[in-house]
């Protein structure tokens, strides 16, 4: 997981899941991350600062099976061309059919955003997008449990 800027909802539900399926997690991030006590199947692992150094990690890491969450656009296609499946915190899943659209998208709105055009951010998190989340990282997790 990019835990950079991952809200603590969706930490909270990929702790529980962890915990739930016994799998493996990792919180990456570069800051000092707390970890449920009581889960040793959460770990955290702290890259030092700097732009990119956590989404490098995290592409480096990935093995293809394996499950990633991150707001990440660029890493996310990274990922997804690695053979990981990767959601975001809202539950939208990145795919090869959508990531490169969804990199065209982002990539854009930051030229808008450089060229001064007010372009508004995403709409605030929150219930919707929690149960959203929930509900996408139980379907991704099962299938790829299936797959093993």
């Amino acid at each position: 997981m990019d835990a950079d800027a991952a809200p603590r909802d969706v930490k909270d539900i990929v702790a529980r899941a962890a915990l739930r399926l016994e799998l493996a997690t990792v919180l990456v991030a570069n800051q000092r991350l707390e970890t449920p006590a009581s889960n040793r199947f959460v770990t955290a692992t702290r890259v030092q600062g700097g732009p990119d150094v956590a989404d490098d990690y995290i592409a480096e890491q990935a093995r293809p099976g394996d499950l990633a969450v991150t707001a990440d656009i660029p890493l996310a296609a990274r990922l997804v061309e690695k053979g990981v499946r990767v959601i975001d915190p809202r539950g939208a899943e990145y795919t090869p059919e959508n990531v490169g659209e969804r990199l065209s998208v982002r990539d854009f709105m930051d030229q808008l955003r450089s060229a001064g055009v007010e372009t508004g951010g995403p709409a605030a998190y929150g219930q919707k997008e929690k149960q959203a989340f929930a509900a996408a990282l139980d379907r991704a997790l099962a299938e790829l449990l299936r797959a093993r």
